[in-house]
């Protein structure tokens, strides 16, 4: 955890300002005793009310700076511990938008979510705690024994006992929470998981009917979160009363043997009184230390979970010494290309070599898990190769920075993703400097402009996150869009006519052509009837190059072809 309060260290200043205030605070708290001791003595037995008033004010002056200070330092640990989780949110958020779709496999959204929130709220608390009180109370500790040792040391024999046994009874307690404590968080990541993917998923439980068992989903997460909850608190529970039973103990024995030193004169009545407040701001100081010492082995499961983040390597990055100058305009070139995911026995793409020149449509395509959206991953560089190279311009695409690369491409993903807010402002994700005229001809050339004339507020109208409250295909004319009111040199759309009826992708495919004339241009289909015009089309078999060519060429050299258009088209259509 230590290494997460290294992002204090610009606030130093602040930390500083802390522990000032609790040192001021915990003097006043240690020095009061002493006055009510004096007041007792000097005051109350010697019936001198003026110095009852002298020294009754100093102690009003003492509390009202302590609680001032009290004050000061709460408000002080609770700016520095908000800006602490501002400073490791925007880290997390930072480090989680460098990972490649590797890492987001291997770690998992939920948990992402869950780190990045509930996680980094633990840490702010316990550092607020840390402090307020891991801070104040060993000093508290320290200063009350030597106080109570300049009463009277006899009557300190008492704390010498007392305290081990405190100890133990503490020691008992947290050595049963600790582990229960560390559960709470991965616990709490399958709820999300659950509650996730219910969410997600909702159209297709009521679909399947499956509302009730992805209600027992949830209750067995949510009550094995409960129970281990229940579990703690029961522990909880007990603690307080056994910690109160050792501190009244210690204050009867106190006063039982302070009162046998008072009555034989070996010590008087305001001493007795001080070493009894100087004994319980010792225990309370141990019980502060309790508190922390069963609070801090959660935040350090959260600490632990947010460093793993942290410490975790982007496996894409940018090389040392970047080519972001080229000579050509969108030139894509694979050259014996082979990439394997992370644990597969065997490559999900072999010996791929191909070119897609600008001004040309090169069209894939195949049967379902051949690799082609593996493929085109492989262009903005989602996925890094095993051996071979992808080259835009001449230039591997390991040499480009990733913010140059991108900036080239046009993408439109397989799956249409649309995020909360209007309409304008989802095409001009694509182009924050886009006008409302090329916004309007992005639209028109998507074949959108028809739907969100309907819609209220037309290009105002509000979109719901991940697009919920339009159609499949309304997702993805807005999303090629949005790819359009971009203007790259490359565009990439992955199988993004699917949801479209023939008559609207002819369509949309012919106002393309006329937009896109000077750009590179990869489809992926699945459709025979969305390819057939394209300048060059390959067949994918198996992560393997099957054919390469129009599709009158391979409608005679390549027999996979031929049985992907006889599954869709009559002879008399495909000839």
């Amino acid at each position: 955890m230590l290494k997460l309060y290294r992002f204090l260290k610009p606030y130093s200043v602040l930390v500083a300002g802390v522990l000032t205030f609790v040192f001021l605070q915990t003097l006043g708290d240690l020095y009061l005793p002493t006055l009510m001791s004096d007041i007792i003595n000097d005051g109350v037995m010697q019936g001198d009310t003026g110095k009852i008033l002298q020294i009754g004010g100093l102690m009003l002056l003492i509390t009202g700076g302590g609680a001032v200070c009290a004050i000061i330092a709460s408000f002080l640990s609770s700016k520095a511990a908000v800006r602490l989780g501002t400073v490791l949110r925007s880290n997390m958020f930072k480090r989680v938008e460098s990972f490649s779709l590797h890492e987001f496999d291997k770690i998992g959204t939920a948990t992402l979510i869950t780190r990045t929130t509930n996680d980094i709220t633990q840490i702010q608390m316990v550092t607020v705690m840390i402090m307020r009180m891991m801070i104040a109370a060993p000093m508290m500790a320290i200063g009350g024994i030597i106080m109570a040792l300049q009463k009277d040391r006899q009557l300190t024999l008492v704390l010498a006992v007392a305290i081990p046994v405190l100890g133990c009874v503490i020691a008992l307690i947290a050595s049963r929470m600790i582990p229960l404590f560390k559960l709470v968080q991965v616990k709490i990541d399958k709820i999300n998981l659950v509650l996730r993917e219910k969410l997600t998923g909702i159209r297709v439980i009521r679909a399947f009917n499956t509302v009730e068992r992805e209600a027992g989903r949830f209750d067995a997460a949510n009550a094995d979160l409960t129970n281990n909850y229940i579990k703690v608190n029961r522990i909880m529970a007990f603690m307080m009363p056994s910690i109160m039973l050792v501190m009244s103990l210690t204050s009867l024995s106190i006063l039982w043997f302070g009162g046998i030193r008072v009555s034989r004169n070996s010590m008087d009545l305001g001493a007795l009184f001080a070493f009894t407040q100087y004994a319980m701001q010792i225990m309370f100081s141990m019980l502060m230390l309790a508190m922390m010492f069963i609070m801090v082995p959660r935040a350090q499961a959260a600490a632990l979970r947010i460093n793993e983040v942290l410490d975790t390597v982007p496996e894409i990055t940018d090389a040392e010494t970047t080519k972001d100058v080229f000579d050509g305009r969108g030139f894509i070139e694979f050259k014996d290309v082979v990439f394997s995911y992370h644990g597969a026995e065997e490559p999900a793409l072999r010996d791929i070599s191909f070119s897609a020149r600008p001004g040309e449509v090169t069209a894939i395509i195949g049967s379902t898990g051949s690799g082609k959206s593996t493929l085109i991953n492989l262009i903005p560089r989602f996925y890094d190769v095993d051996s071979g190279s992808v080259l835009i311009d001449g230039v591997d695409v390991r040499e480009i920075s990733q913010e140059a690369l991108r900036a080239k491409i046009g993408f439109v993903p397989q799956k249409a993703v649309l995020f909360s807010g209007s309409i304008s402002a989802n095409i001009k994700f694509g182009n924050d400097d886009a006008t409302g005229e090329e916004i309007m001809h992005a639209v028109e050339v998507a074949q959108a402009a028809g739907f969100i004339s309907e819609m209220d507020g037309g290009y105002e109208h509000e979109i719901a996150q991940g697009g919920a409250n339009i159609s499949g295909g309304q997702k993805q004319r807005l999303s090629i869009a949005r790819a359009l009111v971009r203007r790259p040199e490359v565009y990439i759309f992955d199988d993004s006519f699917s949801a479209l009826d023939f008559k609207t992708d002819a369509r949309l495919r012919g106002a393309l052509r006329k937009e896109i004339a000077d750009a590179t241009v990869i489809i992926v289909a699945q459709r025979v009837g969305t390819v057939m015009d394209a300048d060059r089309i390959i067949v994918l078999d198996e992560g393997r190059i099957a054919g390469m060519g129009t599709h009158r060429e391979l409608l005679y050299n390549c027999e996979v072809y031929r049985e992907i258009v006889s599954s869709q088209l009559s002879e008399e259509e495909y000839i």
